[in-house]
């Protein structure tokens, strides 16, 4: 770019006389004219066209473009001046490739502070971008900035003529090692990620798992899930076991309330409207951990094999307390069906003998039964 600029300019440099040193200082004086007018009509364009096309940008990223801007139109008018005083000295090489170095380098900065203001104002609408919030922002930040400073050591190289194409290679070579390496690591980590983006649960969440384990999520990192079981121990599953398996949310949906299943089997002779009307006190009756939005439901389910089976439902405030609120209701239900009078069946085995044995004391004869 820079040499392409020197050719655009050394046409008009001419009508200024044939004296390198002035055309030199002359370059640098209309360089920091035409940077500080173009940073300013471009800064002041940008922004008029971003408010004729309605798009949200925030200020400080207009801002942020006045510095590489004009420091990089000053660094051409210096470039073309080291080429117009020694076009073909081993100095003005080295001159010209310093700057070019420099302009990236700033350029470098620029993106750097661009990325972190661009991705935080994202992580703070979660709603339109679901892979990058709070908790994924520094992961983003740090993987946008590592390219931003390969690219930029890359460019920095081949603008000082370094061939990179070996440092590529072993680069290359050495990422496949590391990764082989640290399969695992990067499996929990990548899974991580899809969790914190795919948001199957939270902080909070009362979830299940396809292995039988369940409990209240307290962590949810890059590396690993924890959770706290009913037992009060903390389980600690690797991201890639949770990104492989079915998770129930029991805390999921528009409400944290959850449905709650007792079922009871009465006996053929009981009055089916009674367990019901029964049954819907019980539910009633408890006030502290029942709902009374969505209001408990009685189901006649089934002709069991020796009983009438029914189901109540009622819906809890929280699914950790499906344990504590089946033992209530349980322990209600036979109380007051003992009361009522409504048989609860149960296994019995009746034994029938046939033929009781004969109670005449054996004749033992003791000639033949003498031992030899």
């Amino acid at each position: 770019m820079f040499e392409q600029f020197h050719r655009a300019i050394a046409p008009f440099l001419t009508f200024f006389g044939d004296n390198p040193y002035t055309q030199a200082g002359l370059v640098i004086v209309l360089s920091f004219v035409v940077a500080s007018l173009f940073k300013y009509v471009l800064i002041v364009g940008l922004q008029a066209v971003i408010a004729r096309i309605h798009i949200t940008l925030d200020s400080s990223f207009l801002t942020l473009l006045h510095t590489p801007i004009y420091y990089s139109l000053l660094l051409m008018g210096f470039s073309s001046a080291a080429l117009i005083i020694a076009p073909a000295d081993l100095y003005a090489h080295i001159i010209f490739s310093s700057l070019q170095s420099v302009a990236i380098l700033i350029w470098s900065a620029f993106f750097l502070r661009a990325n972190h203001a661009l991705l935080s104002k994202i992580a703070g609408n979660p709603n339109r971008f679901h892979a990058v919030n709070n908790k994924t922002l520094p992961l983003f930040l740090n993987l946008v900035n590592i390219i931003i400073l390969v690219l930029a050591v890359y460019f920095v190289f081949s603008v000082w003529g370094v061939d990179m194409t070996a440092w590529l290679a072993s680069a290359g070579i050495v990422g496949i090692a590391v990764g082989f390496a640290a399969k695992d690591t990067l499996a929990n980590l990548f899974s991580g990620v899809f969790i914190m983006a795919d948001a199957p649960y939270k902080i909070g969440d009362y979830i299940v798992l396809d292995s039988g384990e369940r409990g209240e999520v307290t962590h949810i990192g890059m590396r690993s899930t924890r959770m706290l079981t009913r037992e009060d121990v903390e389980v600690t599953i690797p991201n890639s076991v949770m990104g492989n398996s079915k998770i129930i949310n029991e805390s999921g949906g528009p409400h944290e309330k959850s449905r709650c299943r007792v079922p009871i089997g009465v006996a053929y002779n009981a009055d089916i409207d009674e367990v019901r009307h029964v049954l819907m006190q019980i539910a009633h009756a408890e006030k502290e951990y029942v709902c009374d939005d969505p209001a408990p439901r009685v189901r006649f389910r089934r002709y069991g094999a020796s009983a009438l089976e029914f189901e109540l439902l009622v819906w809890i405030t929280k699914p950790a307390l499906r344990g504590r609120v089946i033992d209530i209701l349980n322990s209600e239900i036979f109380k007051q069906f003992k009361q009522h009078n409504i048989e609860i069946p149960y296994s019995k085995h009746d034994l029938y003998i046939k033929e009781m044995p004969s109670r005449e004391p054996k004749v033992i004869d003791d000639e033949n039964d003498r031992p030899m």
